[in-house]
């Protein structure tokens, strides 16, 4: 699958899942030019916004966006860095 394929629908995914009110998905596949693992998948970096991961763990909201994003996890993503953007108390 093509790097702009996997962005669309890891996009699709969070913002089904999570009504985020910030997300950002950033293709940092450049950085990893010759590493054996990204011929098998991307790497990309998520910064997201949403209430219902706010209310979690940084722990219980990775595992959320882990399975949400279901089997693209094993299939299409290799490398996937995550930041919860939480509002200020």
């Amino acid at each position: 699958m093509k790097a702009n394929d996997r962005m669309t629908i890891i996009r699709e995914r969070l913002q089904q899942h999570f009504a985020p009110s910030h997300l950002e998905l950033i293709d940092d596949g450049d950085k990893h030019i010759g590493h054996p693992g990204a011929q098998h998948g991307g790497h990309f970096t998520v910064k997201i916004a949403s209430e219902s991961l706010n209310k979690q763990s940084t722990v219980a909201a990775h595992q959320a966006i882990y399975n949400a994003l279901g089997e693209l996890m094993k299939t299409d993503i290799h490398a996937l860095s995550i930041q919860i953007i939480k509002p200020y108390a």
